[in-house]
């Protein structure tokens, strides 16, 4: 067993995942329809990774024109449902301290898109902390569809003051 393999263990000993449903995503961060683009946040390590879901339906408004023919969900949304999902994680592990705070963009990097997502699909967001420091925070994503890497990023956002 390699000593990655090992802490992965320990840890799965240590902190059961945490469920996070619609209701509790939407207490946590102010985006809303059109712009929630999460149903459920799986947190494996507080403050560290997560796992979000976005079940794609063909009545997302963004199909309308892209594309009418071939409906093609746009990649800076994909990336968008990434870094909310890294939200979520920021979010979640201050606790209190979070509150009156939104959680900002400040950059991508490396975003790559390999496959397109189509209605019908669920992404899974996997999200994982790079590091963190004061309130700058670097995340590594990927969007996975049906076990097949569909887009990648790396970004770092900034928690700020309303």
């Amino acid at each position: 067993m390699t000593d990655n393999a090992l802490s992965l263990n320990a840890d799965a000993l240590t902190a059961a995942p945490i469920d996070i449903d619609v209701n509790g995503i939407m207490a946590m961060i102010p985006h809303r329809y059109p712009m929630l683009l999460l149903e459920r946040i799986r947190i494996l390590s507080v403050g560290e990774r997560a796992i979000g879901f976005k079940n794609v339906s063909i009545n997302e408004h963004f199909f309308t024109g892209h594309f009418p023919e071939k409906p093609v969900m746009p990649g800076v949304l994909i990336v968008e449902a990434l870094a909310q999902t890294a939200g979520i994680v920021v979010v979640h592990s201050l606790g209190t301290k979070a509150q009156g705070k939104l959680v900002y963009f400040m950059g991508i990097d490396e975003a790559k898109f390999r496959k397109p997502v189509a209605p019908g699909d669920q992404i899974q967001l996997h999200v994982t902390k790079q590091h963190g420091r004061r309130n700058v925070f670097r995340f590594s994503g990927e969007a996975i569809v049906d076990g097949k890497v569909c887009a990648e990023a790396i970004f770092t956002a900034m928690i700020m003051d309303v």
